[in-house]
């Protein structure tokens, strides 16, 4: 894996590079929100997930959920990123209609996660090391509603409350690209630790964009920040559009202002929302009703012991076991989902070490291919890993060949069914009968004497021969067999 090389983008006035840094806002898997009981559920009728606290009444003390900080210090561990033995919760002042305290509680100075990294891998077998400058626990806000009446706006806050951890990296992102890799490979790091589902359509993740330009290894450059991207995709239509528009505007003489702006996905382009707010401006305190987060080594130890096998690890596994391409390794431990579909393949095959690469190959190349040109995701295939794993078993001790082996996975996608029982009843096994296939390739060399002249000069022409054969046995004669006939026929 070769270190990445990053795009520069070309100016009227030479190449200009982008620097981009990213707050990740991760709603906390939990049942009970931050500081309140009151559920996390999605989708309630508006404003029935809300307790006093949540709501801010005169008198309501918030306290600590545990479950959010064992998500919190997991998803850090999981980040190779130091763990804050002390932490301390502030109040992050601002008036907004969906925050009925006036405020956010958060952390500033001091949060439960410090410095971490994430190995992000990019196309052609490049890589590049995103470092992670802090984690930190925060209420989420509640939802303004705008189109429920012309002349009003209504507030749900059903969600305000909500336990999110802010991941926050350093500014080492150097293009679009590796910002959509970053965010595609810290979403597979969450849903592997189970510490947030990472769905981007529900809002359960995503991600404030600072970006800036600069000359080439230059001094940094004013940032502007796009807020609240929830797509992979706009993410990286809306920097590469930034980019470009800061570009224009030093080009031609004028300074890039510091603002939080918005992407429009119609229009293709980031709009300004309002000028970018410095940590002074919120005047952070310590909130004076939590006292600081403490816990000992002992507690992340046993929560570092209990950590499931995440995506890297995964990976340098399934290479070193069964000998599969970086690549397809990758492929295979993107999602959560797709590995556990492939390893439950493996747990089922006769033969493990002479087949665990076989049956990558047809988990990627013949079940995802299909599952992508379909539409549909690993937890909706037709085709079973049982099911695969018995149609690779067929192949690896020799009683139906590759061929076969593709019309049989049509038939248990479209019909199901025992792939073995359905080898039987329709009689698809292999030709591995000697006389059976001597007379096939008696017959085809016979009609053939002028190529049969070829093949002996030009030894590279036989696979005309064996095309032949296959074809006229039904794709049932077996292959290696066929090759050694007709080299002994022909001789060569």
């Amino acid at each position: 894996m070769s270190v990445a090389t990053h795009k520069l983008i070309k100016g009227a006035t030479g190449d200009w590079e982008m620097v981009i840094g990213m707050e990740i806002h991760a709603q906390v898997t939990s049942k009970s929100k931050l500081f309140s009981g009151a559920s996390t559920e999605f989708g309630g009728e508006p404003n029935t997930h809300v307790s006093l606290v949540d709501a801010a009444m005169p008198g309501m003390l918030p306290v600590i959920n545990e479950e959010c900080v064992r998500q919190a210090v997991r998803t850090g561990l999981g980040l190779n990123a130091r763990i804050n033995l002390r932490s301390v919760f502030d109040r992050k002042n601002y008036f907004y209609p969906d925050l009925p305290q006036g405020y956010q509680i958060s952390q500033y100075k001091s949060p439960i996660v410090g410095e971490g990294e994430v190995l992000v891998e990019l196309e052609g077998g490049r890589s590049v090391t995103v470092g992670v400058e802090r984690l930190h626990l925060e209420q989420d806000p509640g939802k303004m509603l705008h189109d429920r009446s012309p002349s009003l706006s209504f507030i749900d806050f059903n969600r305000c409350g909500v336990a999110l951890m802010e991941i926050v990296s350093k500014p080492d992102i150097r293009d679009a690209e590796q910002a959509k890799a970053y965010v595609t490979k810290l979403r597979s790091i969450l849903r592997y630790l189970g510490t947030c589902d990472g769905d981007m359509e529900k809002g359960n993740l995503r991600a404030d964009v600072n970006v800036s330009v600069r000359r080439p290894g230059g001094p940094l450059g004013t940032r502007c920040e796009i807020k609240n991207m929830n797509s992979i995709a706009f993410m990286g239509q809306a920097i590469e559009y930034e980019a470009r528009r800061q570009i224009e505007i030093i080009e031609d003489g004028g300074a890039i202002e510091q603002e939080t702006r918005r992407f429009d996905p119609n229009k293709g382009e980031t709009q300004s929302m309002r000028s970018k707010e410095e940590a002074h401006d919120y005047r952070y305190f310590p909130d004076p009703d939590l006292l600081p987060l403490e816990f000992g080594q002992d507690f992340v130890d046993g929560l570092k012991a209990a950590l499931p096998e995440l995506p890297d690890q995964k990976k340098a596994r399934f290479i070193a076991a069964f000998g599969l391409s970086p690549y397809d390794a990758s492929v295979l431990v993107a999602e959560r989902e797709s590995a556990e579909f492939y390893e439950t393949v493996l747990a089922k095959l006769a033969d493990r070490a002479r087949d665990g690469k076989m049956a990558a190959n047809w988990v990627i190349n013949e079940l995802f291919g299909r599952l992508n040109k379909e539409g549909r995701d690993i937890t909706g295939s037709p085709v079973t890993a049982s099911q695969l794993a018995a149609i690779v078993d067929l192949i690896g001790e020799g009683t139906i060949s590759g061929k076969i082996a593709k019309d049989l996975f049509e038939i248990v996608w479209q019909e199901g069914g025992d792939p073995r029982a359905l080898v039987e009843a329709r009689g698809m096994k292999q030709v591995t009968d000697l006389s059976a296939i001597e007379k096939v390739v008696d017959d085809i060399i016979a009609a053939n004497p002028d190529k049969a002249a070829q093949v002996r000069d030009k030894p590279q022409a036989l696979g005309w021969f064996v095309g032949q054969v296959m074809k006229s046995s039904g794709g049932k004669a077996n292959p290696q067999v066929v090759n050694d006939l007709l080299k002994s026929k022909l001789g060569i």
